[in-house]
């Protein structure tokens, strides 16, 4: 089996690239939404309505597809021998930021189930701060996957 994962690394590689891409496009996106929805939104309001529906797909059909890709790919490339050092610091630091943006993204899951029923409390500049989030965790990333810096 390995010796098929090592033959099929840089398809995988390749296809882990999109995935992230697509996730840290959705996890930028969403909070902007959340943004406007927060401000222009009024509960009930046709323009209420429209953003819960962006909201609800941007999730369904992008974000969370993105996400559970990116992990399965991430793993699958771990376990291809010689791919990762495991005594190197680098990839723990790695794993803590996509750790981080798990945790975002399951967090901004649950502000859009707030905003379908019309319970947001978080207000839009909470948003705009929460939106660097992402950022930084991309940052991190592909520091430690490019430069390997321990």
């Amino acid at each position: 089996m390995p010796h098929v994962l090592i033959a099929a690394y840089p398809w995988i590689k390749a296809l882990h690239v999109v995935a992230i891409v697509s996730w840290m496009a959705g996890l930028l996106y969403l909070p902007r939404l959340f943004v406007y929805h927060a401000e222009r939104g009024t509960p009930g309001s046709e323009t209420s309505e429209t953003f819960k529906v962006m909201e609800s797909r941007l999730l369904k059909v992008i974000m969370r597809p993105a996400m559970i890709a990116t992990w399965i790919l991430g793993l699958t490339l771990a376990g291809i021998p010689g791919v990762v050092e495991w005594s190197a610091g680098w990839i723990y630091v790695k794993l803590a930021a996509v750790l981080v943006l798990t945790w975002f993204h399951h967090w901004l899951l649950a502000r859009c189930k707030d905003f379908a029923s019309d319970r947001n409390t978080v207000p839009a500049r909470r948003y705009r701060m929460m939106n660097e989030l992402p950022t930084l965790a991309l940052i991190v990333i592909v520091v430690m996957v490019v430069v390997k810096p321990f």
